[in-house]
């Protein structure tokens, strides 16, 4: 039985690191394009100091952003006991957005594996509401795909917008005929500009790798606990305060609740539960294995009847209720570090591999002429603050699009004209990636269901 779970297991982390690998030559070739096209840097030393600059981010984003994108998904997924179907819905998004990042990279389209991703998860929610004993949408997490997809609606916005209006800036506060000329054949760039794009390029790869790095960290998660449930359906590192803090955290939100309408009652008694669990405990260990994703499920399932409370205006939003779900989440909302250094590695080796066919699109596709210094540098000045903003705020935002559209509104505040049919394409790609990628994932969710769901190992 142990086995069969470990080799389970095994092939399941292959697949997720496959993604972050993918993820890696398919979104990161954006942060290295400006360099290599202004020739501030070798190709190769480029792709290299990029992946390492992911590993950097990975370490040290924080797991904001994964949390953000675990719970897209509904509440009944991430709570389900049985192995098979936890499987089937991590092998069913990550597949789908392998398949569709491998396509839309073989063409030499900068598609945004976030696009992917999110399209992949939201595919499998909705492919969960047509089973049985649910109506359909029932469960996904629409306040959270909302703001999910106000982000990657927005991002492209942004890129296109500040980088016009910084190439602009550029040019009134440095007005150098060798910054915004395009370079002579072979000519270096001067060593401060060059010292700014090799800067920008860390930064944008830095913030890659804390933002996108993060959606595999989630998915890990989901697959540790999964398989692997008494060892990391709670956190196995929380120290005595932290376990005291969540129990405290608990009785202080069951007094929030307190009196209110017979729709909270299931709240307050799953609070009260978690509470007194966590008072007569001192460590992760102290709670027997067969209790601990039980304890898990209790604490999904009262904080998403406190959103329903809270989008009903049953209760009022306030910093002390925030603060008291964060320290109740802790206890579940986490990653060892050991997992963050594998999608470290994965990312890192990942932007080394495949990465000419999304760099020539950038650098050579969009615009009609080629990259400036002052081109190139905007539009990674730009990526980096944006991507890195989105890391600190959970939301995950788009590199690709990010960029790519920075370097378009480069292209446009300077005149310098756009390839249209490259650009069609790209907005093309950027359309269909949600449709067909929720169809991918909903359709692989609802085999992958049929033949797994009643696995136990």
């Amino acid at each position: 039985m142990l086995t069969t779970r470990l080799v389970v297991l095994g092939l399941a982390l292959v697949v997720a690191l496959a993604f972050e690998f993918v993820n890696g030559f398919h979104d990161t070739a954006n942060a290295v394009a400006t360099v290599i096209y202004t020739r501030s840097l070798k190709p190769s030393w480029a792709v290299i100091w990029s992946g390492f600059c992911n590993f950097a981010g990975v370490l040290v984003g924080g797991i904001a952003v994964a949390m953000s994108v675990v719970k897209l998904l509904p509440v009944e997924l991430l709570v389900q006991s049985g192995p098979g179907i936890g499987l089937a819905m991590v092998l069913s998004l990550l597949l789908a957005a392998i398949t569709w990042n491998l396509a839309t990279w073989a063409l030499g389209l900068p598609a945004s594996s976030s696009h992917t991703l999110i399209g992949a998860i939201l595919g499998v929610a909705l492919a969960n509401s047509l089973t049985a004993g649910h109506s359909f949408g029932d469960g996904v997490n629409w306040t959270k795909a909302g703001e999910v997809g106000l982000s990657l609606f927005l991002s492209p916005i942004i890129g296109f917008s500040l980088a016009a209006v910084t190439v602009l800036l550029f040019l009134w506060l440095v007005p150098s005929k060798a910054l915004h000329n395009p370079p002579e054949p072979g000519a270096r760039p001067p060593t401060w500009i060059r010292a700014l794009l090799i800067g920008t390029c860390s930064g944008v790869s830095f913030a890659h790798g804390s933002n996108d790095g993060q959606k595999g960290v989630g998915l890990i998660m989901l697959i540790l606990v999964g398989i692997l449930p008494a060892s990391f359906a709670l956190d196995p590192g929380a120290s005595t305060h932290t376990m005291s803090q969540a129990a405290g955290a608990a009785k202080v939100i069951v007094q929030k609740v307190d009196g209110l309408d017979a729709q909270s009652v299931e709240v307050r008694a799953r609070l009260s539960t978690i509470a007194v669990r966590l008072d007569d405990t001192a460590l992760v260990s102290d709670i027997p294995a067969n209790e601990r994703f039980v304890l898990r499920r209790q604490i999904f399932e009262a904080d998403a009847g406190l959103d329903k409370l809270l989008k009903a205006h049953r209760i009022a939003a306030s910093p002390e209720l925030e603060r008291s779900r964060g320290q109740l989440r802790a206890m579940t909302d986490y990653a060892p570090r050991w997992v963050l250094v594998l999608v470290a590695l994965a990312l890192g080796v990942g932007t080394t591999v495949g990465w000419k066919r999304i760099v020539v699109t950038i650098g050579e596709k969009i615009g009609k002429a080629h990259l400036t210094y002052a081109q190139g540098a905007s539009a990674e000045l730009v990526a980096m603050v944006t991507i890195g903003l989105g890391a600190m705020l959970g939301l995950p935002v788009s590199t690709t699009h990010v960029l790519s559209s920075g370097v378009a509104g480069t292209m446009v505040a300077r005149r310098s004209g756009l390839q249209m049919k490259t650009v069609r394409n790209i907005a093309l790609a950027w359309v269909l990636t949600l449709p067909a990628v929720m169809l991918l994932s909903g359709a692989m969710f609802l085999l992958l269901r049929r033949v797994l769901g009643g696995v136990s190992f």
